[in-house]
């Protein structure tokens, strides 16, 4: 069978759909790591972080749903869906990258505690720069994600009815 036909293009698709699965338990679980030490929980950017990786895990499982049956509707709504998801996790992880300690903001400033505040800074820092690089950088495989489910919807099942036209 030639690489780039039906059965690869679907076992690609069906591959990509599971990285992004765990790609958005990842997301899910190191921004839920950031929040429960309670280090940034004033910003917002955590749970868009949360609310991207729900979202990629849904539209994860949809892919898997749409390449194992090659449906075409379920694919369609996927490029469209994907895309979209793509646009918001670039601009989320460019903005938890973007994100510096004076930019974070203290709960309370007290003067017996400014210790354990340098602490949860560097801590709420790292987990910003985890959250930031590991959703850059699976953004763009997004756009892979979307070319392979256009390609495969337009592949002809080989096994189907040869006088159907997909």
């Amino acid at each position: 069978m030639v690489c780039g036909g039906f059965a690869c293009s679907k076992n690609a698709l069906c591959a990509l759909n599971v990285v992004y699965m765990l790609v958005g338990l990842l997301l899910i679980g190191v921004a839920a790591w950031g929040k429960g030490l309670g280090l940034v929980s004033s910003i917002h950017i955590i749970g868009a972080v949360i609310a991207v990786g729900v979202f990629l895990l849904l539209i994860a499982v949809a892919g898997l749903v749409g390449a194992v049956n090659h449906h075409q509707v379920l694919l369609f709504f996927y490029m469209i869906i994907l895309g979209l998801v793509f646009i918001f996790q670039f601009g989320i992880s460019c903005s938890c990258l973007a994100i510096n300690r004076s930019k974070q903001i203290c709960k309370s400033r007290s003067s017996t505690c400014q210790m354990c505040g340098e602490k949860f800074l560097k801590h709420s820092d790292e987990a910003l720069k985890i959250l930031g690089g590991v959703g850059l950088f699976f953004s763009f495989t997004e756009i892979l994600g979307v070319w392979l489910a256009m390609r495969f919807r337009n592949q002809k099942d080989p096994r189907a009815n040869p006088s159907a036209f997909l």
